[in-house]
């Protein structure tokens, strides 16, 4: 395999450093937490670098109880990879094992009609600080830390074999891309060739596209897949509304289903243009309508003109990036759970999403819950949903997705 990124990383190998924590971080790293903060760190060398091993040891008896790799600019010091008394040498065999043992706990999901996947899930899968999504033959690699840097050809080389992926794509995160140890370009095509940024790709047989050089993230969310072949198995023949639709992830799967119309509202008339043509990769004959407006201006917009549909389904973005804003992104839960209930037609359903890590799941559920009872309609919540099989959760901070559905009696 022939990788051109060589050249374009660092030119140094990384040291390793003896770390000593205070009994906190210690805890923390016995519990198999994936993170030690730069608080918890009580000794380490004064010239680390990103990228270094560290080698951490326990405070009393000197024995080694974890490895990490040491993050200098990130109050994560260091981001563990394997902890507890078992031996490990951090080298392209070690990531390989873990690479195909996360390749393996997709395989139920590549057996179904899907050849659009995450293969690695950051810290969940003991990759902390890297994503790597799967778009038919097209793997999209995105980094958020310097760490990875001294490891990443034989990391990709890895994941090529793993995925058998024609072509390699690295995205960067805001702060990678100012860095000044790489030459790395954000969208650099490091393995192959991509003749067109806009890929094609499969979802339980519902046919999708994901511009993987300018998209978020990795150029589409996967996360929410069997969420939208759940609620496109429930609207045939019905009226949907996709609220904060994006791409059109639960759009096209009502549309692809059989839906009689469905409207997708989204801020982004950009995102609307693609969700259209999503919809356009498969064969419908309802109709697809767009609303280019914010959400909660759109939402009273259309309580005013007493419209109603079958299905709502709201997925708004993480409303609570820190943890100053868990307060507010409650409210707002709670405010579009209200007009979610006012729009949704007699006997419909009601489908409340939330992305926000720090909002936890139970919080977000009695939120719902909450509403729904002082509202003047008698409901049941039919299904409670997480994460998908490619996105494992592997210690708490980890899980962020969780959808309730909710069915109306009247």
């Amino acid at each position: 395999m022939s990788l051109n990124i060589k050249s374009n990383t660092l030119n140094y190998s990384p040291k390793r450093l003896a770390i000593k924590l205070n009994a906190k971080g210690e805890q923390f790293v016995l519990q198999g937490h994936p993170w030690v903060f730069s608080d918890n760190i009580t000794k380490v060398n004064t010239d680390a670098n990103s990228g270094d091993l560290a080698i951490i040891f326990s405070k009393n008896k000197n024995k080694v109880i974890g490895l990490g790799l040491y993050d200098a600019n990130s109050p994560i010091r260091i981001k563990m990879l394997h902890s507890g008394n078992t031996p490990a040498t951090i080298d392209n065999t070690f990531f390989k094992q873990k690479i195909e043992a996360a390749f393996a706990k997709r395989s139920g999901l590549l057996q179904t009609n899907t050849n659009s996947y995450r293969l690695l899930f950051g810290e969940n899968d003991g990759f902390p600080g890297l994503i790597a999504d799967v778009y038919a033959h097209v793997l999209v690699v995105k980094l958020y830390s310097e760490i990875w840097l001294p490891y990443l050809d034989g990391i990709l080389e890895s994941l090529q074999t793993v995925s058998n992926a024609q072509t390699i794509v690295i995205r960067l995160s805001r702060s990678l891309e100012q860095s000044k140890l790489h030459n790395i370009k954000n969208g650099a095509v490091v393995y192959g060739t991509l003749p067109n940024e806009v890929i094609q790709f499969i979802e339980h047989g519902v046919h999708f596209s994901a511009n993987v050089i300018k998209g978020h993230k990795t150029g589409y969310f996967l996360d929410h897949r069997a969420n939208r072949k759940q609620v496109g198995e429930w609207s045939k023949g019905k009226t949907v509304l996709d609220v904060f639709s994006y791409a059109g992830g639960f759009s096209v799967h009502a549309l692809a289903n059989g839906a009689k119309e469905v409207t997708s509202l989204d801020i982004s008339k950009q995102a609307l243009d693609i969700a259209y043509q999503n919809g356009k990769l498969n064969n419908y004959s309802g109709t697809h309508k767009t609303i280019a407006d914010d959400a909660f201006v759109a939402l009273k917009k259309l309580i005013k003109n007493k419209q109603t549909f079958d299905v709502v389904v709201i997925d708004p973005p993480s409303f609570a990036k820190q943890q100053s804003e868990i307060e507010l992104a409650k409210k707002k839960y709670a405010q579009l759970a209200q007009l979610g209930v006012q729009l949704t037609a007699k006997k419909g359903l009601l489908v409340l999403a939330s992305c926000s890590s720090r909002v936890l799941a139970q919080t977000f559920f009695d939120i719902n819950a909450q509403v729904l009872r002082e509202s003047s309609r008698t409901s049941d919540c039919i299904l409670k949903t997480y994460h998908d099989s490619d996105h494992p959760i592997g210690f708490p901070e980890g899980a962020y997705l969780k959808c309730g559905y909710y069915r109306f009696d009247v």
